[in-house]
């Protein structure tokens, strides 16, 4: 008898992961340096697709989101990223501060809607910092439209105004329900996390004083409304002065942010990094670009793991088949040099938690090309790299699910054994 009963919670347990790795509905947590979904190792093996609420607002072009998250789930991808922002201008979700387009917002559910569908979350950022899609320059523009004397688009990280502004659309965002599926974003574990501000910078201030003011008020008024979803502030990943012998890792300019005290803000969850190296270093070489992402790679993880205990994923990276000198061959080499990273930290147990690729696309968008898309079935070596990523960081989470429940097992075992 009591080897039945044992026997029959081994049962159960080895049911539980199984479900545990078919079932993702649950919310994302972290647990020190890991991301946690259903009690296991949760790793972000993702992309960037910035266009799904734009594209999801025609429904003459909906089954191109349709069919990227399809695509981008059987290829094992777990996680996207795109806008959940378009200020004024041609296509705005906000035409002017406060007002929507509800077409536009309709979009965006389904490409909710479509991402939970396929066990996709999404990481939804919720402004630009540069011009396209409006970004602070809009904000700013709006409050001079109302009498404000403003000179300097980082005003929008300190005018009050301003600041209203953008928490409104914060709560518009973050408290609108879905017209497809009824739930509210705030309570709709599909999404991953909010991002602040895509890149942000703010060049008037080198010291990082003023961004590391901002991303603490947003972050805070974020979680006053929401407290199911993570935060992260969007970050680059360059160095500021809070420890001037990290200075070395940046590229040779700064942009008033830093990614260690920026970071340390108790309601951001987790950290970004970016990493483009043929934009940073331009008139070096590949092989230069190559060492520089290498410790790119190397020095954030580890300061993730040592200094922020915080997850950290490498939230864009690529390379343009624009740039001189292209091959896919380069690119694949990028890719291979982002993911050995990645996967040598995570296999560990150490921070790094998964990396977000610019970008992912469907067939027939060829107005939204801009050198870094990947199509899968227009390129298949980087998609075979992709899936072999997918493919390895899938086995981490298994094999911590299955500890997990092996330590379960035996705590079971020996209550059963103490009462009997």
């Amino acid at each position: 008898m009591k080897l039945l009963v044992i026997f029959l919670y081994f049962i159960y347990l080895f049911q539980h992961v199984r479900s545990n790795e078919i079932i993702s509905d649950g919310f994302i947590k972290t647990e020190g340096v890991h991301f946690m979904l259903n009690e296991s190792p949760f790793y972000a093996n993702g992309f960037n697709a910035y266009w799904l609420m734009q594209i999801g607002s025609d429904p003459s072009q909906r089954d191109k989101v349709s069919s990227t998250l399809q695509n981008a789930a059987t290829h094992g991808l777990t996680v996207g990223r795109t806008w959940a922002f378009s200020d004024a201008g041609s296509s705005p979700l906000q035409y002017s501060p406060g007002y929507y387009n509800e077409n536009m917002f309709q979009g965006l559910d389904f490409a909710i809607y479509e991402a939970g569908k396929n066990r996709i979350k999404l990481i939804l950022s919720l402004v630009n910092n540069y011009n396209d899609f409006g970004g602070k320059k809009q904000y700013v523009d709006w409050a001079n439209g109302q009498g404000r004397s403003l000179s300097s688009e980082d005003d929008f990280f300190t005018n009050s105004v301003v600041k209203d502004y953008f928490k409104n659309h914060i709560k518009t965002v973050l408290t609108r329900t879905n017209s497809i599926s009824g739930v509210a974003y705030k309570d709709d574990p599909t999404i991953m996390a909010w991002e602040l501000m895509n890149e942000p910078r703010c060049n008037s201030d080198q010291s990082g004083n003023t961004m590391q003011a901002w991303i603490s008020e947003m972050a805070s008024y974020i979680k006053s409304i929401d407290s199911n979803h993570l935060v992260e502030a969007g970050l680059e990943g360059f160095y500021g002065y809070s420890d001037a012998q990290k200075l070395q890792f940046n590229p040779n300019f700064q942009v008033g942010t830093d990614f260690i005290t920026n970071n340390q803000i108790s309601q951001i969850d987790f950290a970004t990094v970016h990493s483009y190296p043929e934009q940073w270093l331009t008139g070096q070489d590949d092989e230069a670009q190559l060492n520089f992402l290498t410790n790119w790679l190397s020095v954030h993880i580890q300061d993730a793991q040592s200094i922020l205990n915080k997850p950290i994923i490498f939230a864009e990276f690529g390379k343009t088949s624009k740039g001189p000198g292209y091959t896919p061959e380069k690119r694949d080499t990028l890719f291979n040099t982002v993911y050995s990273s990645i996967y040598g930290s995570a296999s560990g147990g150490g921070a790094a938690a998964g990396g977000m690729f610019w970008q992912l696309m469907a067939e027939g968008m060829d107005s939204y090309r801009d050198g870094y898309e990947i199509i899968f079935s227009e390129c298949p070596s980087v998609t075979d790299i992709i899936v072999q990523q997918s493919n390895r960081l899938n086995k981490i989470r298994k094999m911590y699910a299955r500890l997990k429940n092996i330590e379960k097992w035996n705590r079971a075992r020996e209550r059963y054994n103490h009462r009997n």
